[in-house]
């Protein structure tokens, strides 16, 4: 099965309907599965002193908002979500959205969205995730300042509330924008699959693709990775995003992996049986043999090409007779 990527557009339009088509077209130039916003009520999500994340403030060092003020302006509505549905469905991607509050989980649900993410900051919130369980569709958690325990908890209250297991992939993440590399600890993600026996991927904030490559090699089904137009724009997310360059390459090379992930079974493949003749050895006579005479190390040798006898047969062929006549470098 194809590893399902999703190009995590976020808060990255900043408010603005023309610039979340420009990141749809960016998402299906770079053939992605799926492009994903976030959808909150500022009022529902954070009270009106919260301070933002380090990141935040030091990736809007010309905003002094508060992050109320920050996501009032970042907030999509009803009428711009029917409009990027719509945009996505002409341009044949997948729509998902991010809900941040039981409003926003019934709108999504009334959209018809056929998965519900959890972002890493929910994974604690009991009522939001019975609240998403109980919906009974796809669902993608991700897990970033999680531990185990606090997965499994999680993953217990969304199939008790009636989402079917299978239908639930774990996303192993890290909530530092930018991450830094010895804090992505990628092992975890297979300790994740396995421990809960699930599908599982990973959500990147690192500032480059290597880590999601890797990660398609170790058998995550599902990568999200934040991108944008541009790197230098005013917003929380911008700089730990791919821009529209890097989100190609990524796609590319996460599929290139894929399909040279192969079958498992180690057997000669068809691009490389014409090489085995002129690669491999055969035993050859090392000098002129008349018929009759023994075989030994002293007249027969090892060359190529390899259509002869293998010379894996060297202890059969020692001390056999010569059935004919050989010149220097025939086959025997």
């Amino acid at each position: 099965m194809s590893v399902f990527i999703i190009a995590e557009a976020g808060v990255n339009h900043n408010g603005s309907i023309a610039l979340a088509k420009k990141l749809i077209d960016v998402a299906v130039d770079a053939g992605v599965d799926a492009v994903k916003f976030q959808t909150f009520k500022a009022e529902k999500l954070v009270s009106k002193d919260a301070q933002k994340a380090t990141y935040q403030k030091e990736n809007m060092k010309e905003s002094n908002d508060s992050q109320f003020d920050m996501l009032k302006k970042l907030e999509l509505d009803l009428d711009m979500h029917h409009e990027l549905i719509a945009y996505c469905q002409s341009k044949k991607i997948m729509f998902l959205s991010t809900p941040f509050d039981h409003d926003s989980i019934d709108m999504l649900n009334d959209l018809a969205l056929p998965i519900f993410k959890i972002p890493s900051g929910e994974i604690t919130n009991l009522p939001y995730l019975r609240h998403i369980g109980s919906l009974g569709k796809k669902v993608i958690l991700s897990t970033g300042m999680a531990d185990m325990g606090e997965i499994e908890d999680a993953l217990d209250v969304l199939i008790n509330a009636g989402t079917l297991k299978k239908n639930i992939t774990i996303l192993h993440a890290n909530t530092m924008y930018p991450t830094p590399m010895e804090d992505v600890n990628l092992n975890a993600m297979k300790t994740i699959g396995a421990a809960f026996d699930v599908a599982f991927g990973y959500s990147d904030h690192t500032l480059g693709i290597e880590v999601d490559v890797a990660a398609v090699a170790l058998g995550a089904s599902c990568i999200e990775k934040h991108f944008t137009l541009d790197k230098t724009m005013e917003g929380p997310d911008h700089k730990a995003s791919l821009e529209p360059d890097e989100l190609n390459a990524m796609v590319k090379a996460i599929r290139n992996i894929e399909i040279a992930l192969g079958s498992s079974v180690k057997k000669p493949s068809p691009s490389e049986k014409p090489n085995m003749e002129v690669a491999r050895k055969s035993i050859v006579a090392l000098k002129s043999i008349t018929k009759g005479e023994l075989l030994t190390e002293e007249n027969i040798t090892i060359k190529r090409p390899g259509n002869g006898i293998s010379p894996m047969r060297w202890d059969e062929v020692i001390g056999s007779v010569a059935h004919r006549d050989y010149n220097e470098d025939d086959l025997i």
